[in-house]
């Protein structure tokens, strides 16, 4: 039974067949108004880019957004809202958190289900998210653990409640990536979450707010992926040789 069938807030991972290679196991999270499915179809080079090393499952976040009208979109989800009117903006400082405990439910929920994943993956509000599941993880306040992050057009949460995750420094490998015309996250509040992290691997491109992934950039990614890669294998064989 695949995951999609098993859990309606997941999308499948790829059809290539585990058995013919060991992989990392990311957990992907969309941004604000988008779900898994539309984030994993948006995309797709990404996908492909990095399927030598890594199986990519996709969760949607577990509210729905409500459009102008005052009507919910099935297809538009947060993570949490920072507005009382139940909206969210990365640009807003000093909001609420609301629906937050729910997603870090959901979250526990997947990891028990499906995990361990090796690493989590994240874009613009789901980028925010993963840097504060990052700054939990070096507190000690997760019931799971991953072992690295990679962000999209990254920033700090600005909700009163998350602030005193950022007074220290987060021990964990991670790849940031950002756009520098990016006016939706400005690369300065990308910057800030970056100077949270003790050896930061970053990456700028000349475009907007989308996941990136040609020259460069494509490069820096398989660069990441390749040395916690070859962690996992490390790991793989200690475990084998100390059974």
């Amino acid at each position: 039974m695949s995951e999609q069938n098993s859990n309606s807030n997941l999308s499948p991972p790829s059809k290539a067949k585990e058995t013919n290679r060991l992989k990392l196991k990311i957990l992907a999270f969309h941004g604000y108004r988008q779900n898994g499915a539309v984030f994993r179809a948006k995309i797709g080079s990404f996908r492909k880019a990095v399927s030598k090393y890594a199986q990519l499952t996709f969760i949607s976040a577990p509210h729905k957004v409500v459009n102008e009208d005052g009507g919910e979109e099935d297809d538009a989800r947060s993570w949490w809202f920072n507005a009382e009117d139940n909206t969210f903006s990365g640009k807003c400082l000093g909001g609420p958190a609301i629906g937050f405990e729910n997603t870090l439910r959901l979250i526990e929920k997947t990891v028990v289900e499906h995990g361990p994943y090796d690493g989590f993956m994240g874009f613009s509000q789901g980028a925010c998210l993963v840097g504060l599941l990052a700054a939990m993880q070096n507190k000690g306040y997760l019931p799971y653990t991953f072992k690295f992050a990679i962000f999209a057009s990254g920033f700090r949460s600005g909700s009163l409640v998350h602030k005193g995750f950022y007074d220290e420094d987060i021990n964990l490998p991670s790849l940031h990536v950002y756009g520098e015309s990016d006016s939706i996250i400005p690369k300065e509040m990308s910057e800030s979450l970056i100077s949270l992290f003790i050896q930061p691997v970053v990456a700028e491109h000349s475009g907007g707010h989308y996941v990136a992934c040609s020259g460069s950039i494509k490069d820096a990614y398989l660069d990441f992926l390749h040395d916690r890669y070859e962690e996992l294998i490390k790991d793989s064989n200690d475990t084998d040789n100390n059974s």
